[in-house]
């Protein structure tokens, strides 16, 4: 049986300025220890497949987001509630996020 990674631990004011350089898309979420990223597609079949190749990231990361969809548009807030805030979990999923909508165009 393999074992569990380690818990994360929320990042501090500077690892999280660091970290979120590199991903200008995403945003603080105002009430919370979290970010927030709007993806807008071409139509609801893309909105969906983006979706959907996350879906696939979330599992292999355990770590699995908030989001919602409407038509084209996917909104994806992320915080680890085990740690009760931002993570390196988040950032990678973020990233992996960030990989998957260049891939249709974004």
């Amino acid at each position: 049986m393999m074992a569990r990674p380690t818990r994360p631990t929320r990042l501090d004011p500077e690892a999280r300025r660091a970290a979120l350089a590199p991903l200008p898309g995403w945003r603080d979420a105002p009430a919370r220890d979290a970010i927030v990223r709007d993806f807008v597609f071409a139509d609801f079949v893309q909105a969906f497949g983006f979706m959907s190749q996350l879906a696939l990231v979330a599992e292999r990361l355990d770590h699995h987001p908030e989001w919602s969809n409407v038509y084209n548009r996917v909104q994806i807030l992320l915080s680890t509630h085990d740690a009760g805030g931002l993570t390196t979990l988040d950032i990678q999923f973020a990233q992996q996020a960030d990989a998957a909508a260049a891939r249709f165009g974004l």
